[in-house]
């Protein structure tokens, strides 16, 4: 199995997780601040590069029709240009309800809420990768 990262893209933080090499989970990563497209790019490489990853899965903010909006378009581009400038598959992940859901494990988990805001994209990130991983393993 091969390392994946995932990523909750937003226009203020993204949030990152990393599937472990055997591939049965997710785990956080980091939460980068963004600065401009081309630092993005070249921090997520740095990424890519350190922990040896093959595939890219970004969460995609459908509507809730399913349909493409003007956010969901933008981390589209944002992904193209991620494929084409590092040369790794980047796949797209409906990530609806991800944040609504991270913030309901964060809550659970009792973590504090000003300590959230640090966090809540890279959980993001993980229920995205790991739902990725999971509808891997159930097509197998």
């Amino acid at each position: 199995m091969s390392v994946l990262l995932g990523l909750d893209v937003g226009d203020v933080r993204i949030g990152v997780a990393v599937s472990d090499v055997l591939g049965s989970g997710a785990h956080p990563l980091c939460t980068l601040t963004r600065t401009n497209r081309q630092r993005d790019i070249t921090a997520i490489g740095d990424l890519v590069s350190i922990h040896n990853v093959e595939r890219i899965i970004v969460g995609l903010p459908l509507s809730l029709d399913g349909s493409i909006g003007t956010q969901a378009e933008q981390v589209q581009k944002f992904g193209n240009r991620l494929a084409k400038a590092l040369d790794i598959p980047v796949e797209f992940r409906d990530e609806k309800f991800t944040t609504a859901e991270a913030e309901s494990i964060l809550e659970q988990s009792e973590v504090d809420p000003k300590d959230r805001k640090k966090i809540i994209d890279q959980v993001a990130a993980v229920i995205i990768l790991n739902e990725y991983l999971n509808s891997e393993s159930d097509s197998s």
